[in-house]
C-alpha cells in the first residue's frame, strides 16, 4: 500500500460521483418549475398583476436555468473528499470554498443518508461529526455503496482510538 500523501495545501484526492451533477440539476427544477407555473397562472388570470407575474416568471426561468446549467458543473469541479489513515478531508462549495480536515481520533459519529433524489440516483451523503460545533462535514453525492463502505471503515477506525480526543 502506498503512503498517503500529506493532506495540507492540496485538494483532496477523490471527486464526488458524476451522478451528483444530475442531482444538483434536479433540485433547482423542483423549485423553479412550480414557481414558473404559478407565475404563468397568475399572469393569465389576474389582469392587475399580469406584468409583475410575468416578471416573476422571467426571473424564475433565468435563475432556474443558471442553477441547472452552470452551478452543478462548477460544484462538481470543486467538491472533493479523501479518507486517509489519519483524517477525513473535504473540499466543498461552488462560490465560497471550504476545506475541512477532521482527525480520525476526533470523530464521534459517522452516518449516511439519502433523500429521494439521491435514492433514485443510487447516491448518498456521508456525514462525519465531532464534538465541536464546527466539526461536522458532509460529503454529498457519493455512490451509495462507497458511502456505506466509508462509514463502516471510519467506524472501525474510530473504535481503534480508545483515548479521549475531545
Amino acid at each position: 500500500m502506498e503512503p498517503t500523501p500529506p493532506l495540507l495545501l492540496r485538494e483532496p484526492v477523490h471527486q464526488v460521483d458524476p451522478r451528483a451533477v444530475t442531482m444538483w440539476r434536479m433540485t433547482p427544477l423542483l423549485t423553479g418549475i412550480p414557481v414558473l407555473a404559478a407565475a404563468v397562472v397568475v399572469a393569465a388570470l389576474a389582469d392587475q398583476v399580469r406584468w409583475a407575474a410575468l416578471a416573476v416568471a422571467v426571473v424564475a426561468v433565468v435563475l432556474t436555468a443558471f442553477f441547472v446549467v452552470v452551478v452543478p458543473g462548477w460544484r462538481y469541479r470543486f467538491h472533493r473528499w479523501e479518507i486517509s489513515d489519519d483524517a477525513v478531508y473535504t473540499q466543498s462549495g461552488w462560490f465560497v470554498r471550504s476545506r475541512v480536515i477532521i482527525p480520525i481520533a476526533r470523530i464521534q459519529v459517522v452516518d449516511t443518508a439519502a433523500g429521494p433524489i439521491e435514492q433514485t440516483l443510487n447516491l448518498a451523503t456521508l456525514t462525519v461529526t465531532t464534538a465541536s460545533s464546527a466539526g461536522t462535514i458532509r460529503i454529498v453525492g457519493l455512490d451509495a455503496t462507497v458511502a456505506r463502505n466509508a462509514a463502516a471503515d471510519l467506524t472501525a477506525r474510530t473504535q481503534a482510538h480508545t483515548d479521549d480526543a475531545t
